[in-house]
C-alpha cells in the first residue's frame, strides 16, 4: 500500500489470504468487484469462491466443486487492512467464509493416518 492509500490490485488483493477478526485464515481472493466512483474505479467487493475460483484451471475447478460453487462477496467495508493478507473486521462465519475448509477438514480427516 502506498502512503496515498493506493494500492496494486494485481499484486496487492488477488491470490490474499483472507484472515478474519478471530485471526482465522479463511479463504482467497479470487476476484473484486470494482465501481465508478466519479473519481476513477474502487474496490466495492472481495470476491472468494464460486466460478472466480473455478476459472483458475483444473484444481481450482476442483476446489469450487469441493466448496461448494456460490461465490461469497465481502463488502469492502468490511476489510479492515491489507498487508500480507487482507485482515477482515468480523469472523468467517459471520461472512459465510471458511465453508469449503470445513467441508475439506472433515473429507482429510478420514483419512488414515491424518490425525498426527
Amino acid at each position: 500500500m502506498t502512503e496515498s492509500g493506493e494500492i496494486d490490485l494485481a499484486l496487492g488483493l488477488l491470490d490474499h489470504q483472507l484472515v478474519d477478526a478471530d485471526g482465522r485464515r479463511c479463504g482467497k481472493v479470487d476476484d473484486l468487484q470494482l465501481e465508478e466512483d466519479g473519481s476513477g474505479l474502487r474496490v466495492a467487493a472481495v470476491v472468494v469462491g464460486g466460478s472466480a475460483r473455478a476459472e483458475r484451471g483444473r484444481i481450482g475447478a476442483l476446489i469450487a466443486r469441493v466448496a461448494g460453487d456460490r461465490a461469497v462477496v465481502v463488502p469492502w467495508s468490511e476489510v479492515s487492512g491489507v498487508d500480507s493478507a487482507v485482515r477482515l473486521r468480523r469472523p468467517a462465519r459471520e461472512l459465510r467464509l471458511g465453508r469449503g475448509d470445513d467441508r475439506a477438514r472433515r473429507l482429510v480427516e478420514r483419512i488414515p493416518g491424518a490425525q498426527r
